[in-house]
């Protein structure tokens, strides 16, 4: 008998042959793989209770022939390339909010208040007031000089300065605040409170700026196993940067509601009432994520906390089957072990204190009558 050689003709090569009547030992079989070294065949079965020693020659490795590729050429290894990491939003460094130079609203009643006196003037010095409003007001008579270049021009002054001064009057409120704009360029946020003046010209944003909080609808999540969910979250968010929210992103709320729902896509949640200490981890790993999403366009997210969990309407009839099984099994599970505990309990009490004796058998028969008793016990107690 001889040895066989390696499955790969070109890198493996065969065996000495050694007759077996030369050694005095049997021959051995030997199993040559193209990636691993020779495998005596008595390792693999067992039934020979004295298996013959076998020298083996060095570690043959291989590697199979790609077809269409030439003896000796070798592929490169490609290493594995890592993720790169995901890139932040990023929006213009120079949007950020700044104050707005605005005027009390004084300034702006006066202007309004000018204008108009300056427009009942022009209609005196034409002699378009009636002669029974001008005595009734102590004017004296005017000459009538009637409508020219000059008055029509005194018109459009004061009537100019009368719209600008009664149109820029603003009111500012608590929590809100104003975005200024003039021709598409950002031109400062107003966040005080009561009457005051901002040029008319300038296109005008309100921002809600307070606290605020929103309960989104039931979104698309995941629990550890992968078992699909409908999560509601919790989430309390203020506008911290008012330029970056209103001109960085179309509109922010849609924005961190696509937040939310990117970051329950990436964080297991499990259902309400299972474990606590989950339902927190969770919660604060939300909060981190969404609260980094939302920075670079203003937004100050202060918590993100899943109110509701619930099984996807496709796998809850399931869950709720294999959680009454789980349920059922634990309670099984503490009732016998109530049981044996009770049972070894009586049986030292008695063994203990010399009431009975007991040898192997009547210990075992009352091991028996007390288990059927105490559990036929509960049974009639829990029904």
């Amino acid at each position: 008998m001889s040895t066989t050689s390696s499955t790969n003709p070109e890198t493996a090569a065969t065996a000495p042959e050694e007759p077996a009547a030369a050694t005095g030992q049997r021959s051995v079989r030997l199993i040559h793989n193209e990636a691993t070294t020779e495998i005596p065949v008595h390792l693999l079965f067992r039934d020979d209770p004295d298996p013959a020693p076998v020298a083996l020659r060095p570690a043959v490795v291989a590697r199979r022939q790609v077809p269409g590729e030439r003896t000796g050429e070798w592929r490169s290894t490609r290493r594995p390339v890592a993720a790169r990491p995901r890139p932040a939003p990023r929006v213009d460094p120079d949007l950020t909010e700044r104050p707005a130079r605005v005027l009390p609203g004084a300034a702006g009643v006066a202007a309004g208040l000018g204008g108009a006196a300056g427009c009942a003037a022009t209609s005196w010095w034409a002699g378009l007031v009636p002669p029974l409003t001008a005595q009734a007001l102590g004017l004296p008579v005017s000459a009538g000089a009637g409508l020219g270049p000059a008055q029509w021009a005194a018109y459009a002054a004061a009537g100019a300065l009368g719209m600008f001064g009664f149109g820029g009057l603003a009111r500012g409120r608590t929590g809100r605040a104003w975005v200024l704009g003039l021709f598409g360029r950002y031109r400062g946020t107003v966040r005080r409170t009561g009457l005051m003046w901002v040029n008319p010209l300038l296109l005008r944003r309100r921002v809600d700026v307070r606290l605020r909080h929103w309960r989104s609808e039931p979104m698309p999540a995941a629990d550890g196993n992968g078992v699909a969910l409908r999560a509601v979250t919790l989430v309390v968010w203020r506008v911290r940067d008012t330029a970056k929210a209103t001109l960085g992103v179309e509109d922010h709320e849609t924005y961190l509601r696509e937040c939310v729902e990117a970051a329950l896509a990436r964080v297991p949640v499990e259902p309400l009432g299972t474990v606590r200490s989950s339902a927190d981890v969770a919660g604060d790993t939300l909060t981190r994520l969404v609260a980094a999403d939302a920075a670079p366009v203003g937004l100050e997210v202060f918590s993100v906390r899943p109110v509701r969990v619930e099984y996807a309407p496709e796998v809850a009839a399931a869950m709720h089957r294999r959680r009454i099984a789980a349920l059922d099994a634990a309670q099984r599970a503490s009732v016998l072990t109530s049981v044996v505990d009770s049972v070894e309990d009586t049986v030292t009490r008695l063994t203990m204190r010399g009431l009975v004796e007991l040898d192997d058998y009547e210990r075992k028969v009352l091991v028996k009558d007390l288990t059927v008793a105490f559990c036929a016990g509960r049974g009639d107690t829990g029904a």
